[in-house]
């Protein structure tokens, strides 16, 4: 599966970047985790830490969730340093930020302590949802005829926000899921994102735009776009992005009950 998702941007030698649970060691084993991350490194990927477990820092302590983080290290410091990189870039888990002040300029200190660079997403969505029903064969035809047009409505929605909270469009940063849904159908969401006119750069290409300079007004327990963080912070009306069809999110909550 990782093979087939990431063959498109080896092909096409797009930049992108995939944010490594080091905690999957635990079914794969430490081979099998080192292994995968060679995948994405020998396809031209870089990678970043998404902490060991996906632990949310909503519900621990800042002690445990930086000790989280500092034990996703191991496998990617390793792997990193074996193709001439180092490990620079973190993403909150669920985007979650941290729910009180203090929590998240605790956890703001401890990066840029050990020097990590924040990667936000200013792309938010559900992919997450659609691909849990995609390996479900009840599901999987209408998947793939409603998942792009769905993607290319959440683009279109934060495309024009961010002129609204910025004054411009500005280089955007998309987060997806590994999974078997976005391997199958990368090459469709790709030429979606051709259609609309856009290249692909490097995340740290996009970071150098200086929207990405723009204060995060919002503390709290939700996990939210860049855009809409930027958006508190000038007192603007918010505005939410797209919802997944009504078929996926009765299709997500039935799973989420079955497990």
């Amino acid at each position: 599966m990782t093979a087939r998702l990431l063959t498109p941007f080896r092909e096409g030698h797009f930049p992108l970047i995939g944010f490594v649970n080091e905690g999957q060691k635990e079914s794969l084993g430490a081979d099998g985790v080192r292994e995968m991350l060679d995948l994405w490194l020998d396809a031209g990927a870089s990678l970043g830490n998404h902490t060991y477990s996906h632990i949310d820092i909503n519900n621990v302590s800042l002690d445990e969730y930086t000790a989280d983080i500092v034990q996703g290290e191991t496998i990617l410091r390793a792997a990193l340093s074996a193709h001439g990189k180092r490990v620079e870039f973190f993403r909150h888990p669920f985007l979650h930020k941290g729910s009180n002040v203090e929590m998240k300029q605790g956890l703001q200190e401890f990066l840029d302590k050990r020097r990590y660079r924040v990667a936000p997403v200013t792309l938010d969505n559900a992919d997450y949802e659609f691909a849990a029903l995609y390996t479900n064969p009840e599901f999987r035809a209408r998947v793939k005829s409603e998942y792009v047009p769905y993607m290319e409505r959440i683009v279109s929605f934060f495309e024009q926000r961010s002129k609204e909270v910025t004054g411009t469009e500005i280089p955007q940063i998309l987060l997806i899921h590994a999974s078997q849904m976005n391997a199958d159908l990368m090459r469709d969401l790709l030429a979606m994102f051709k259609s609309r006119g856009y290249a692909f750069i490097s995340l740290d290409e996009a970071l150098r735009d200086r929207a990405y300079s723009l204060k995060d007004g919002y503390t709290g327990k939700n996990g939210i776009s860049w855009i809409h963080r930027w958006a508190v912070a000038k007192g603007m009306e918010p505005k939410s992005e797209p919802d997944v069809p009504g078929w996926v999110q009765e299709g997500w909550r039935k799973r989420r009950s079955w497990q």
